[in-house]
């Protein structure tokens, strides 16, 4: 696919981002952050730091968390998250390209009172991204590889003694599932729209 960073934009602006129909009572927001990288796309991860309280503790995300009184709105919540995650100012060094379609979070199979909306994000300018106290690690992965047909994969998961199988990215050693995978289906899915 190799979407160029116009394809990107023509992809944020085709359509409204969809939103969940049940009311939560709680919501969040996550920055999927890209930056022009050898002739391609890079997009940002991070790998959570464990946490037994974190019902995804130690997987693969997009930095972001829960939306606080004190935002104005959800983009507000993914600019601030990630300023405390990973020390990355994005109203200075980023540009806004929109809103990807809120996701219903799961969390050991079970749908929990939150949503997430991700927001797209194009750095537009160096800038370190520092993994702090809620992150074991920041990567940055090839988006035309993460696309790819061979990233495909099956993630094995033991819930309640019993063993699941969750589609999958593999890219890299990296294992990406869950809703940061959905997450990464709705951008594909617009990009397909507009590179084919």
């Amino acid at each position: 696919m190799a979407p160029s960073l116009e394809q990107l934009r023509q992809a944020m602006a085709q359509r409204s981002a969809a939103k969940v129909p049940a009311r939560v009572s709680s919501r969040a927001a996550v920055a999927l952050i890209l930056r022009e990288a050898g002739g391609g796309l890079e997009l940002l991860l991070i790998r959570r730091a464990e946490h037994p309280r974190d019902p995804w503790s130690g997987q693969m995300a997009f930095p972001g968390g829960r939306a606080e009184p004190g935002d104005r709105d959800l983009e507000q919540t993914a600019v601030r998250e990630v300023a405390e995650e990973i020390g990355l100012d994005l109203t200075r060094s980023a540009e806004a390209l929109g809103p990807l379609d809120e996701v219903r979070a799961m969390a050991r199979l079970r749908p929990m009172d939150l949503t997430i909306q991700p927001f797209v994000f194009h750095l537009h300018e160096a800038a370190e991204a520092q993994a702090r106290s809620e992150v074991e690690s920041v990567h940055w992965l090839d988006l035309d590889r993460l696309l790819a047909a061979g990233a495909r994969s099956t993630h094995e998961y033991r819930h309640e003694g019993q063993l699941l199988r969750f589609p999958c990215l593999r890219v890299d050693g990296l294992v990406i599932w869950g809703l940061t995978h959905r997450m990464l289906l709705g951008l594909a899915e617009r990009l397909r729209a507009v590179c084919g």
